[in-house]
């Protein structure tokens, strides 16, 4: 079910006095974007969706379109400017990459059913979603070849943690690790988007980890990292009773993960897709980068930010986009094997390699017993 703008009691007082003296659709439209103040709302109206007032002018100069007026409100003229329906993809896309939130407001019923209401009657709309650099889900608006992560990062009792999901696959992880390694973490998920609380968005100490990651950034308030609240968002979630089946998770793990459902929550307007599991990682287990590094190595973007040029361009010869985002999942995040690791695959290959010499001792004794030729044997040599 859609989930409205605010609770049937009606929007908050403090947009009262922007509704004086609106028009119905004009309060309606007032009213759904006081409850996405931080996004750009796109207002259906029939086969386009309308942006007004900051919004169209935002747009307008992003995008490129025509900026016009619609009526007055207050004495002002309404800024408006417009996309049609069927090429919202493609503008959307653009603001997305932009950096920018969008609110999308539909018509909840047919026209034809608020006729049935009075000449006057305004067709019921709601948010029913709100897109960001790291909920994206449509296959248009993403990158074949490379994965389009969320990731939510905490502090809790001197440890840190990065929570990631991938909500086009349902993939979450989970890394536990020390606060100086918290940018190496996350900038090997590279995400196109980093929640944090409130409280580390101002704090410098985490500052370099933050803009190391390459995503946009943004705070929550710091209550909804709490770790009892955070649990029971997760708990919720997942339909679950408790996390115990899903592993141990540490304090900063559980609150990394309530950011990230809480987020969904809010974004998804109720129809959160069926996620996977939080996979918990090692700290041990994988080479640690720090972000300069990271950059300076063009792993998997060049020092420009692009793809092309990078390690990863260089050797992906996958035929599939699953498998062209597995294996840049697996060359930004390297594993860091002990030197037990390397003895143990040293003598598996060793063993391997005895296995198939002696193999091809066996299969050249069978070609000699059923007459095969000298150059025939040279040839399995």
């Amino acid at each position: 079910m859609n989930a409205p703008a605010f609770p049937p009691s009606g929007p908050p007082p403090d947009i009262a006095a922007s509704l004086e003296g609106a028009t119905p659709f004009m309060a309606q439209y007032l009213t759904a974007k006081a409850g996405q103040p931080d996004a750009i709302l796109f207002f259906r109206m029939g086969d386009f969706y309308e942006l007004f007032f900051k919004d169209a002018e935002v747009a307008a100069a992003a995008l490129g379109i025509t900026l016009t007026k619609r009526g007055k409100h207050q004495g002002e003229d309404i800024p408006m400017a417009g996309v049609p329906v069927h090429a919202m993809d493609g503008y959307l896309a653009r603001l997305i990459r932009m950096g920018h939130k969008v609110a999308i407001c539909e018509q909840l019923e047919d026209p034809a059913e608020a006729k049935k209401r009075g000449s006057k009657a305004v067709v019921q709309r709601g948010v029913v979603r709100v897109v960001t650099p790291g909920t994206l889900t449509e296959d248009s608006l993403l990158d074949a070849r490379g994965a389009n992560r969320l990731a939510a990062v905490a502090l809790r009792r001197g440890r840190a943690a990065v929570a990631v999901v991938e909500l086009s696959s349902g993939a979450v992880d989970c890394v536990a690790c020390a606060p100086d390694d918290l940018g190496a973490a996350l900038a090997a998920f590279r995400p196109s988007e980093v929640l944090v609380t409130d409280r580390m968005f101002s704090d410098e100490a985490t500052r370099g980890a933050l803009d190391g990651s390459g995503g946009v950034v943004q705070a929550l308030a710091a209550a909804i990292a709490e770790p009892q609240a955070a649990r029971t968002r997760v708990e919720r979630l997942y339909g679950v009773a408790a996390l115990d089946g899903f592993g141990a998770f540490e304090e900063a793990e559980v609150s990394a993960l309530g950011l990230i459902a809480a987020y969904l929550e809010t974004t998804q307007a109720g129809k959160v897709p069926a996620l996977s599991p939080p996979r918990r990682s090692g700290e041990s287990g994988f080479l640690a980068i720090d972000p300069a590094t990271r950059a300076s190595l063009e792993i998997d973007r060049t020092q420009r930010g692009e793809r092309e040029g990078s390690l990863l361009a260089c050797i992906d010869r996958t035929v599939t986009s699953g498998g062209a985002r597995a294996l840049a999942e697996r060359i930004a995040r390297i594993l860091d094997l002990s030197d037990a690791e390397r003895a143990a695959m040293g003598e598996a290959s060793h063993a391997k390699a005895l296995h198939h010499s002696a193999q091809k001792t066996v299969d050249i004794f069978e070609r000699l017993y059923r007459g095969a030729t000298a150059a025939e044997v040279r040839a399995m040599l």
